[in-house]
C-alpha cells in the first residue's frame, strides 16, 4: 500500500513571473500574407488576441483555486509519483470510474463533467448514475512525476490499475479514456479486465487506440476509412511523427517558450475540435485555454509530454497479436468533430475490441468532455447503466 498525499496546486509566484515576464517579452514577426488564417498552422491573430488576454485579464490563481476545488493527491505507484483527483461523491465509495487524458489535453478536460458524474442528483440527474471519479494526470503531464526515459501507454495502464487496486483499494472498476487516454484505457482492457485478474470490468472510448491484426480492410467502408486516416495523417500528422520520432529537440525549443508552446498546442484545439464553421472561441473560452496550456508550463511539463510519442514505438505499437482483441466489454462514443482520428467502422473495431455500446453523437470533436460536457456526461452515464 503506498502512502496517498493530500495535494494542493500552488505555483511559485516567482515561476509565474516568469512565465509572464517571457510572454510579455515575445518576439513576433509578420504572418505571411495572402493566405487563410490557419493555412500555415497556428493563427497569428489569435495567438496575438491570447498574449494579450494573457497579460491583461487571466488570472491563474483565480483559476488555481477552481482547479483545488476538487480533493488531489499524489501516490508513489511502482516508484513514480502520480497526481490524481479523487472525488467521492453520491456513490460514496462505490462505482469507481478511471479518467484519462491524452495530449495536448490535461486532467482539467474533465472539470466540467466531474460535478454531473459525482453528484448528479445536483445536475439533473438521478444519485444511483453517481461514479467515484479518479482522474490522474499521465505520467510527465500535470502535476505527475517525470519518468527518467520515454514510459508508455501500456506501462501506463499498469500504473492505473495498481493506482485504482493497491493504493486507493477498489477491487474492480470502469474506466473511459480519449486520445493516448483511449490507448491507456484500451490496455487496461486488455491486460487488466477481470479475465487477466485485473480489476477493469468495462471500457468506454471517445477515441479507437488498438488496432486488429492483421489490420487489413475486409470491405468497402474499411478501405475508404483507412484512405481517409492516411490523407488526414499525411495532413496533419506531421506534429506527431516530430513527437514520436525527434521529441528532444522539440521538447528544448518549447521548453523555454509559453508563446511557442501555446502556438503548439492551441493550433490542436483549433484543428481538432468540433467548429462547426465557428471560432475558437465559441467552443472554449480564453480562461480555459489558458488553464490547459498553465498546466504543463506550470510543471516545466511540456518536454516529457512530448515523450510519451516515443515510447508508442518502444513499447511495440497498439497493434495487438494476430486474432485477439481486447474482449473487456467496451463502449464507444463517436464524436463528428473528430477528423484526424475519425473512428474506423464498426466492424473493423470488433476485430479488436468486445464493442457493446456505441452511440454517434451530435456534435464535439476529440476534446469531447471539454467541447461537449452534456453529451459527454450523458453518453457515459448510458454507457454505464447499459452494463447492468
Amino acid at each position: 500500500m503506498s502512502d496517498i498525499q493530500p495535494f494542493t496546486i500552488d505555483v511559485p509566484q516567482s515561476k509565474l513571473d516568469s512565465i509572464r515576464q517571457r510572454v510579455a517579452d515575445y518576439h513576433w514577426f509578420p504572418a505571411p500574407e495572402g493566405l487563410p488564417d490557419w493555412q500555415l498552422g497556428m493563427s497569428t491573430p489569435v495567438l496575438k488576441d491570447i498574449q494579450t488576454h494573457w497579460l491583461n485579464a487571466y488570472d491563474w490563481r483565480a483559476e488555481e483555486a477552481k482547479l483545488n476545488a476538487y480533493p488531489h493527491f499524489i501516490a508513489a505507484v511502482d516508484g513514480l509519483p502520480i497526481h490524481f483527483l479523487h472525488v467521492v461523491g453520491e456513490a460514496e465509495g462505490r462505482r469507481p470510474l478511471l479518467l484519462t487524458h491524452g495530449w495536448p489535453g490535461s486532467f482539467f478536460e474533465f472539470y466540467e463533467a466531474i460535478g454531473p458524474l459525482a453528484y448528479p442528483s445536483q445536475h439533473g440527474g438521478k444519485a444511483e448514475d453517481a461514479f467515484d471519479l479518479i482522474i490522474p494526470s499521465l505520467p510527465g503531464y500535470g502535476f505527475s512525476g517525470k519518468p527518467a526515459a520515454p514510459l508508455g501507454q501500456r506501462a501506463t495502464a499498469k500504473l492505473w490499475n495498481t493506482l485504482i487496486q493497491d493504493v486507493l483499494g477498489y477491487e474492480s472498476y470502469l474506466a473511459q479514456g480519449g486520445d493516448w487516454g483511449a490507448l491507456v484505457t484500451s490496455w487496461l482492457g486488455y491486460d487488466h479486465g477481470l479475465a487477466s485478474g485485473g480489476g477493469c470490468t468495462a471500457i468506454h472510448l471517445n477515441m479507437i487506440g488498438l488496432r486488429p491484426s492483421p489490420a487489413t480492410p475486409q470491405s468497402e467502408d474499411e478501405i475508404a476509412w483507412l484512405q481517409k486516416s492516411q490523407a488526414a495523417m499525411q495532413a496533419e500528422g506531421s506534429y506527431f511523427f516530430q513527437q514520436a520520432t525527434k521529441p528532444q529537440t522539440l521538447a528544448l525549443g518549447l521548453m523555454d517558450s509559453p508563446m511557442g508552446t501555446a502556438a503548439w498546442i492551441l493550433e490542436k484545439f483549433h484543428g481538432w475540435s468540433d467548429l462547426k464553421g465557428g471560432h475558437l472561441f465559441d467552443i472554449y473560452t480564453r480562461d480555459q485555454l489558458l488553464t490547459n496550456l498553465m498546466i504543463y508550463l506550470a510543471n516545466d511539463a511540456i518536454a516529457t509530454s512530448v515523450w510519451y510519442y516515443a515510447a508508442l514505438f518502444g513499447e511495440g505499437g497498439a497493434s495487438l497479436p494476430d486474432g485477439e482483441r481486447c474482449e473487456t466489454p467496451t463502449g464507444f462514443a463517436n464524436y463528428p468533430g473528430e477528423t484526424v482520428y475519425s473512428p474506423p467502422p464498426r466492424s473493423w473495431c470488433e476485430r479488436a475490441y468486445n464493442i457493446t455500446y456505441w452511440t454517434d453523437q451530435t456534435h464535439g470533436g476529440h476534446f469531447a468532455a471539454m467541447e461537449a460536457p452534456d453529451l459527454f456526461v450523458a453518453d457515459v452515464r448510458a454507457w454505464a447503466r447499459s452494463l447492468d
